[in-house]
């Protein structure tokens, strides 16, 4: 009974190693297609179901939706807004005070992931207290502005979360990683698990 039982419990445990991953990764992107389509309730447009009395629904119409938006706009920006205009636009958002730190904060934000300049495209080692090292991103190298001229600022995220700290640390602590970028940030969130 004893290995009948160890067997089962072995049987369960890959079982939940295939079935948690595969589920929570569905009920993540259901939860977003919902989300979406409830915020933009765009499904009240084509009216009730005369045989049901509900009204129709497409699932992912919003999210469908909200991509091309984005698409659009980045059609627009790339073949129609000049740099003037897009000056203009800065200096507009600059001029009003919390919506100029919410606006510019996620900008950078986003340009950090996904713009032309990649923030976190260089992955570093730095040498911590009592020889333990972490693993973070460069994110300035030249701190000369701050009278700092041997120090950078290196980005640690935290392992299970997109949050993370800024350190500024001395230059001879940091070690360039022989690793991509993607690799390094799966290497961190996933708590150090995931292999590269």
């Amino acid at each position: 009974m004893n290995r009948i039982g160890r067997a089962l419990l072995n049987y369960l445990i890959k079982g939940l190693l295939i079935v948690v991953p595969i589920a929570l990764s569905i009920f993540i992107v259901v939860w977003a297609v919902t989300t979406v389509d409830s915020w933009l309730n765009i499904n009240n447009i084509f009216g009730v179901n005369p045989l049901t009395g509900e009204n129709r629904n497409i699932p992912g119409l919003g999210l469908g939706l909200v991509l091309f938006i984005i698409l659009v706009a980045g059609v627009v920006v790339t073949n129609f807004v000049t740099e003037p205009m897009y000056n203009w636009f800065q200096r507009t958002m600059n001029r009003l005070p919390l919506l100029n730190f919410i606006f510019s904060s996620i900008k950078d934000l986003t340009e950090a992931f996904v713009g032309d300049e990649k923030k976190f495209n260089n992955p570093v080692l730095v040498e911590a207290e009592s020889g333990i090292k972490r693993i973070g991103f460069l994110t300035q190298n030249d701190l000369s502005k701050l009278d700092l001229p041997g120090d950078a600022i290196v980005y640690f995220p935290f392992s299970y979360s997109f949050a993370g700290q800024v350190y500024v640390v001395s230059k001879e602590k940091i070690t360039p990683l022989k690793m991509s970028a993607s690799e390094a940030m799966k290497l961190v969130v996933s708590g150090g698990v995931s292999h590269f």
